[in-house]
């Protein structure tokens, strides 16, 4: 509830998707790879080991904000990631979606954003339910750098 309820962009509050590219840290910051008008990151909260962020530079809250050359950017973006953690988890499948406003989930409402969540068969489990916490096998630093290194081959 903490993460839900905190206040709207614009009050102070630090905005990922604009405040850390402006920054000069990409591993710090989980920044994989930087396109012209999107880049894409690792989730700092993710469901799954894999999960990754894409958004447009641009702060817009609404997909017919954006132009082609974002638009087409984006979902290059969305299949490479694919690929690339394809690459570096083999999971089963994916959960791919688009974050837009506070009731579909975001956290960052004024900022569309895609989800690429890696999936495996029988990859639920009770500790999200009963313990509130999620376990994942690899911290976001060996994640990072396991997927920076396809990432960058890749380009």
């Amino acid at each position: 509830m903490t993460y839900i309820e905190q206040p709207l962009t614009g009050t102070g509050e630090i905005n990922i998707f604009v405040d850390l590219p402006a920054q000069d840290d990409d591993r710090e910051n989980l920044i994989l790879h930087r396109g012209k008008t999107a880049f894409v990151m690792l989730n700092a909260f993710p469901y799954t080991n894999g999960h990754l962020l894409i958004a447009p530079y641009r702060q817009t809250p609404d997909l017919d904000d954006l132009n082609d050359d974002e638009l087409l950017e984006i979902n290059q973006l969305l299949a490479a990631g694919v690929r690339w953690v394809r690459q570096a988890y083999r999971p089963d499948g994916f959960n791919v979606g688009i974050n837009m406003g506070r009731a579909a989930g975001a956290g960052i409402p004024n900022h569309i954003h895609w989800h690429i969540v890696p999936r495996w068969n029988g990859d639920t489990n009770f500790m999200t339910t009963v313990g509130e916490v999620r376990v994942l096998p690899q911290t976001l630093a060996d994640s990072y750098d396991r997927l920076k290194q396809i990432a960058d081959a890749d380009v």
